[in-house]
């Protein structure tokens, strides 16, 4: 017998955890089509937050959540990008990353740096998790990696 999704149980959501997601989209969309902060939130709060759109039906999200990312990342980025500068391989630089990369380490960086409520392995696991959901392979080990640095750097502390 073998199980079909039908057979699983449903996952609770984690709130949370679509609040990343939106953010890292967010953040790719602001990045590649120029959009502002402001527009951009209130776009996805309206239309995608535990909403249909085309068909695709979003997760429900902490709305408060995906705010603070998204507008943190856009306030901080001057801090953050040299810290994932400094977190990469020498021969890598930021801006030869893919969009969706940069948006997803610039938001785990952001969370590292201030949200010292969320322990290290939570925050490191849920951005590799989102980058799992766009790539295969080496990206989602380069979002390790590179987070563990900043971690370390920052909180001193590694994910166990």
């Amino acid at each position: 017998m073998t199980n079909t999704p039908s057979d699983q149980p449903l996952k609770q959501v984690n709130q949370r955890g679509a609040a990343r997601l939106a953010a890292v989209q967010a953040l790719y969309q602001m990045e590649v089509g120029g959009t502002g902060v402001l527009e951009i939130v209130a776009e996805f709060e309206a239309h995608r937050l535990g909403q249909e759109l085309d068909g695709e039906t979003y997760l429900k999200a902490d709305a408060s959540w995906f705010r603070s990312i998204v507008s943190g990342v856009v306030r901080d980025q001057r801090k953050l990008d040299p810290l994932i500068g400094y977190a990469l391989q020498d021969d890598w630089a930021l801006s030869r990353l893919d969009s969706t990369v940069r948006a997803i380490l610039r938001a785990g960086t952001f969370e590292l740096l201030e949200r010292r409520d969320v322990p290290v392995p939570v925050i490191v696991t849920e951005y590799v998790e989102i980058a799992k959901a766009f790539f295969e392979d080496e990206e989602p080990k380069l979002v390790n990696a590179v987070l563990d640095r900043i971690a370390k750097q920052i909180r001193g502390e590694q994910r166990t």
